[in-house]
C-alpha cells in the first residue's frame, strides 16, 4: 500500500495587505493633446467618461519596469527585503513578451531570488484575481510573503486612429504586498466570477494563434484593443454590483459598513450608476480615473495605493473592492484595513 501523503493541520491564517505602491510615467497625454490627434474634444471624453488625461509610457519603458518600480514602493512601505518575498504574481494583459512569464522580470529587476513567478490573465480584473490567488498561499501555510502587482502598457496595444477607444486608456502599475497579520482580520471575502459568452465585447483580435499577426494582414491593426462601448458598460455594471453584494453578504456586512468604495478606474458614468444602485453617495467611492484613465489591471492596484497614502483609508475601516473586465471577467473583496 502506498503511504498516504503527509497533509498540514495547521489552522488557515488571515490574510492582509501590509504595504502597497504605485507607479506612473511621466509622459501626461490631456484631451487637449487628443484633440489634435483624432475627431473628438475635451469636452466630449469628459461628459462621456470623465477622464481627462492620461499617463503613456515611455517607447522602451516596458510592463515589467513599471512593475517594479510599484512593486519596489510597496516592499519599503511594507519594510519587506527582496530576499523575503516568496511568490510574485503579476496580472496583466500587456506583458513584455508572450512568454516568459512578466513576473521573471520584475524578479529580475527587484532582486527577489526566492521567489516563484507567473502572470495571470484577466483583463481589468486581475489584480483581485492576484489577490485570491495570494490568499490561498498564505492562508494555507505554502508561502509567507506573497507580492502581487498589476500593470499594463495599453498604450502599446491601442489604435490611435479610433477615437472610440483611443481616449480611454493609459499606463502604470499598482501593488500589494501580503501576509499574515495575526491582530488583523485582513482579507475577510473575496469572488471571482466570468461568463465567455460576452468574450467578443472586449477584446484585442490579433496577435495569439487563432489570429497571428502576418505581413497581409498587419495594417488592419488587429492587435489593438476592440470594444463594444454599450455592452461593456451594461454588463460592467451588472456584474460589479452583484459581485460587490455578494462579498457582502459573505462578509456578514451591509453597504453602509463600508468606509471606502474602490472600484476599477474604467468611466466615471459607470461608477456612478453602481453607486445608485448601491444606494451610497459617491463621496464613499475612490475615483482617481480623471488623471489616469482606465489602465486595466493596474487601476484598482493604483487607486488603492492613493487612497492608503493619502489617508483616505484607516485602520480598522471595511473597504470594498470591486471590478469588471474583459472575458467576461469581474471579481470583489472586501477587506478590513
Amino acid at each position: 500500500m502506498s503511504p498516504r501523503p503527509h497533509r498540514s493541520n495547521k489552522p488557515r491564517r488571515t490574510v492582509s495587505i501590509i504595504g502597497t505602491g504605485s507607479y506612473v510615467p511621466e509622459r501626461i497625454l490631456t484631451n487637449h493633446d487628443l484633440e489634435k490627434m483624432v475627431e473628438t474634444s475635451d469636452q466630449w471624453i469628459r461628459t462621456r467618461t470623465g477622464i481627462r488625461e492620461r499617463r503613456i509610457a515611455k517607447d522602451n519603458e516596458t510592463t515589467s519596469d513599471m512593475g517594479s518600480r510599484a512593486a519596489l514602493a510597496a516592499m519599503e512601505q511594507a519594510k519587506v527585503t527582496p530576499e523575503e518575498v516568496d511568490l510574485i504574481i503579476m496580472a496583466t494583459a500587456t506583458a513584455d513578451h508572450v512568454f516568459p512569464a512578466a513576473a521573471c522580470y520584475v524578479q529580475k529587476k527587484i532582486g527577489a531570488i526566492n521567489a516563484a513567478c507567473f502572470d495571470i490573465s484577466a483583463a481589468c480584473s486581475g489584480f483581485l484575481y492576484a489577490l485570491e490567488i495570494a490568499q490561498q498561499f498564505i492562508s494555507t501555510h505554502v508561502y509567507n510573503t506573497v507580492l502581487i502587482i498589476g500593470a499594463e502598457k495599453l498604450s502599446a496595444i491601442t489604435d490611435w486612429t479610433d477615437r472610440n477607444t483611443c481616449v480611454l486608456f493609459g499606463d502604470g502599475a499598482g501593488a500589494a504586498i501580503l501576509r499574515n497579520r495575526p491582530d488583523s482580520h485582513g482579507v475577510i471575502s473575496t469572488h471571482m466570477g466570468s461568463d465567455g459568452v460576452f468574450s467578443d465585447i472586449l477584446y484585442m483580435p490579433g496577435g495569439g494563434t487563432r489570429c497571428p499577426i502576418t505581413p497581409e494582414n498587419v495594417g488592419q491593426r488587429l492587435n489593438t484593443i476592440r470594444m463594444a462601448g454599450r455592452e461593456v458598460f451594461k454588463q460592467a455594471v451588472t456584474s460589479m454590483f452583484n459581485a460587490a453584494n455578494r462579498v457582502l453578504d459573505e462578509a456578514g456586512l451591509s453597504y453602509e459598513d463600508i468606509g471606502c468604495v474602490i472600484p476599477h478606474q474604467a468611466n466615471l458614468r459607470i461608477i456612478e450608476a453602481i453607486a445608485e444602485r448601491m444606494g451610497l453617495p459617491m463621496e464613499k467611492f475612490y475615483v482617481n480615473l480623471d488623471r489616469f484613465g482606465n489602465t486595466s489591471a493596474a487601476a484598482v492596484a493604483m487607486a488603492l495605493d492613493e487612497a492608503h497614502r493619502n489617508g483616505r483609508i484607516q485602520i480598522g475601516d471595511y473597504i470594498l473592492l470591486v471590478v469588471f473586465g474583459g472575458g467576461l471577467t469581474w471579481a470583489s473583496s472586501v477587506i478590513q484595513w
